[in-house]
């Protein structure tokens, strides 16, 4: 079990009909693509084509603070507000849609960014399955 799912399981409040199961899979989704994507953009810098990666390397680190900070909210139960988590997830799938589709422009060059493509299609989804959920 993971430190996510003992912390789901702990709480002591109703999460409010949230589905626990999406809930838990987007934090830990959020919180991957974060790390490959601050990783990706570190092996874009260290790439002989840096200066065509550029664009790679800002969207990577943009989708990083973005999945960062929604897994941050998605981990706060105290005081929810719908439209606000509805938001931050929606911004979330913009992010790792938009990075998705740089780091899969690079992919058949830097296997990192076909790794980090992936876990950016990961996370989309698992936002997109939780929102579905939020009614």
């Amino acid at each position: 079990m993971t430190v996510a799912a003992q912390m789901l399981d702990t709480y002591p409040k109703d999460l409010g009909g949230v589905d626990k199961q999406k809930l838990l899979a987007c934090i830990e989704a959020c919180f991957e693509c974060a790390q490959a994507c601050t990783a990706c953009a570190d092996a874009c810098l260290s790439e002989d084509m840096v200066a065509e990666l550029t664009k790679c390397i800002r969207i990577n680190t943009d989708c990083a603070d973005i999945c960062h900070t929604t897994g941050r909210v998605l981990s706060r139960h105290t005081g929810y507000d719908a439209n606000l988590t509805r938001a931050v997830l929606e911004a979330c799938v913009a992010a790792c849609k938009a990075c998705g589709d740089e780091c899969e422009s690079h992919a058949s060059m830097h296997e990192h960014c076909r790794v980090c493509a992936e876990a950016c299609r990961r996370c989309e989804q698992a936002c997109r399955d939780l929102i579905s959920s939020l009614g």
